[in-house]
């Protein structure tokens, strides 16, 4: 008797960048590689995709790309086969709610990319359609599985810090307009009547970032700006810019923890890594990128004294110590579909599901209202939001 457990999952939206890398050909195509996901009982899951898109072309070569058989421009052919139990949702944000509905209705368990919608009551609603059917649901939550926050966490865990007193994230690059470069981001990123924005996709993460490891928001302020006001698409057509490239945001959260993030694609990067985390404490600091990890401690910290007229005496990145575990990391898109195809089959817990995609939501809609009004804003319970 074969101990595989073969999972069918049509993927819908993967010719696109991350659909592509991140979730197919690193973590699908590697897994099924790999030779599947061993269970705790013995067995091993094997996932078997069904590529589902508009454009016919792309998949059939993507499909011969990633050795994968099966392909459809028909979502419903898709979830209609017999072994689908999976549907998996990389599209533009626009049109993840009515084709996850779909995939809900015909009984399939849920996985897909953030923002799971463009406002909070229809990311709720999604969720409160996945309850209600029973189905189980995760969302895209990838950078609690980056090496570099992995260590953080660690860090927490072994009460490194102390009493932790603020959070500083730095995130982003230059995005090219696309004239003189081509761009390296798809240009509806950039139109707000096509979900784009980057307080939409980065405020997401920083709700699950700050939850996980610091301590829930309470409040937030943010100010967004359209910096870049043209750019050229795809087919080298200039459009005007109508969503946020830049977003600035401070949040306070829980044992009145501070956390502040810039988020932006109209930056040049002179430190560490494209995402980087100060994490500062009563008993040490840590400095986080994707991978990396630099500490310092109480008795590492040096004692400065303020005067401008002479050379700094201090080299700041010096007694800093490199968090070095000996641990190898996985990709971290890849570890956290492991994690739902065993949620799937052993019905091991994942409580990333759909409800903590909402609260990404909620916390992106609340900065775009904070720079409308000009304020601070509290973050009541979705529960609340949801019967008010």
């Amino acid at each position: 008797m074969s101990n595989e457990v073969h999972v069918g999952i049509a993927m819908n939206g993967v010719t696109g960048r991350m659909g592509t890398n991140q979730h197919l050909m690193r973590s699908i195509v590697a897994i099924r590689e790999q030779g599947g996901v061993a269970t705790e009982d013995g067995r091993r899951i094997i996932p078997e995709p069904i590529l589902v898109g508009r454009n016919a072309e792309k998949l059939e070569k993507l499909a011969q790309r990633s050795g994968v058989s099966r392909w459809t421009t028909d979502l419903d052919e898709a979830l209609a086969a017999d072994d689908c139990e999976v549907y998996f949702d990389a599209q533009a944000t626009s049109l993840r709610v009515p084709s996850c509905a779909r995939a809900i209705a015909a009984g399939k368990h849920i996985y897909c990319e953030k923002p799971t919608a463009l406002t909070t009551s229809e990311a709720y609603h999604l969720y409160d359609l996945a309850r209600k059917a029973g189905v189980k649901h995760g969302v895209v939550q990838d950078k609690l599985w980056l090496p570099g926050l992995m260590k953080v966490q660690e860090l927490i865990d072994n009460g490194f810090f102390g009493r932790i007193l603020s959070v500083r994230g730095e995130f982003g690059y230059w995005v090219f307009e696309g004239d003189r470069i081509e761009a390296q981001r798809p240009s509806w990123n950039y139109r707000k009547e096509d979900g784009g924005g980057i307080m939409l996709d980065m405020l997401c993460h920083w709700r699950y970032v700050l939850d996980n490891l610091f301590g829930n928001v309470r409040s937030l302020t943010c100010v967004g700006a359209t910096h870049i006001k043209k750019r050229w698409d795809e087919n080298n057509e200039p459009y005007e810019c109508t969503a946020d490239d830049a977003a600035y945001a401070t949040f306070q959260l829980e044992d009145e923890v501070v956390a502040h993030f810039n988020s932006s694609w109209t930056v040049r990067v002179r430190r560490d890594d494209l995402l980087t985390m100060q994490i500062d404490g009563t008993e040490g600091s840590a400095v986080a990128g994707l991978r990396e990890c630099y500490t310092q401690s109480y008795e590492q910290t040096p004692k400065p004294v303020w005067n401008p007229d002479v050379p700094q005496p201090i080299a700041f990145f010096d007694n800093w110590e490199k968090v070095e575990d000996g641990k190898q990391y996985d990709n971290a898109f890849k570890a956290q579909w492991e994690l739902f195809l065993k949620h799937v089959v052993t019905d091991t817990p994942f409580r990333w599901g759909l409800l903590e995609g909402a609260k990404g939501v909620q916390l992106a809609e609340l900065g775009l209202q904070s720079w409308a009004e000009g304020q601070w804003l509290e973050v009541p319970s979705l529960e609340s939001v949801v019967a008010g």
